[in-house]
């Protein structure tokens, strides 16, 4: 993969932020354009770029180019949310696998925001069909050594948290569920490396992500594939 330019600009950093501070629909309306060139396209050019090392990776991972399935939604859901701005400052691209409905699987991701790029793997329990009840958590539990080697190995590189449930609702710890009673209560694991907006205007970032995709994918295959191999 060889970039001869970048894909991103400055400009897409400046429209988060400028969304940031005019989260309405009447604004959204009269940048409708910007959003189209410097946020929609470009993020459709790195899917492209990313497709042929992400097959390769797995031949089943969804590269659809639809929203919901390869892309975030800017518009929020404000129905049940605090937060009652109706878009979302950030736009993220990801990959995995289809599940049947209600089986949901990990992702590898990218994400842009007003201040940061971040790149990595991430994984929500959303149901006891989803891959984080019916494949990492058992896995993780009669694993834990293999998984503490791998903590150990990206310990230097990448952040890493997760949530649990807790009196009816999700809090954050730091690193990784370490033992067999943390990830019985484990509702999230993220792993993923956060960059500055610089990184996401090189013409090599691409390549970067292809990288760090590559670097991770063990994890997402230990989380979210029935076959696995330690």
């Amino acid at each position: 993969m060889r970039a001869k330019e970048a894909i991103f600009s400055a400009e897409t950093f400046r429209f988060f932020r400028d969304l940031r501070k005019n989260n309405s629909k009447a604004w959204m309306d009269e940048n409708r354009d910007r959003y189209k060139q410097h946020v929609v396209m470009p993020f459709r050019r790195l899917l492209d770029a990313l497709a042929p090392g992400v097959r390769k990776l797995h031949p089943e991972f969804c590269i659809s180019g639809r929203t919901g399935e390869s892309f975030s939604r800017i518009n929020r859901d404000i129905r049940f949310a605090n937060d009652k701005t109706p878009y979302r400052p950030q736009m993220y691209l990801f990959f995995s696998r289809l599940q049947a409905q209600g089986r949901t699987a990990g992702q590898l991701y990218i994400g842009i925001s007003a201040e940061a790029v971040t790149v990595g793997f991430r994984m929500y329990y959303e149901s006891r069909q989803s891959a984080m009840a019916s494949v990492c958590v058992p896995r993780a539990i009669e694993n834990l050594g293999w998984l503490d080697r791998q903590r150990k190995k990206f310990a230097g590189k990448y952040d890493s948290y997760w949530y649990a449930s807790e009196k009816g609702a999700w809090t954050k710890h730091s690193g990784w569920p370490c033992d067999a009673r943390e990830w019985k209560k484990a509702k999230g694991w993220i792993v993923r490396r956060k960059l500055r907006p610089s990184a996401a205007l090189r013409p090599a970032c691409p390549r970067e992500i292809e990288k760090t995709f590559r670097e991770l994918f063990p994890l997402y295959s230990f989380s979210c594939l029935q076959k696995w191999k330690s």
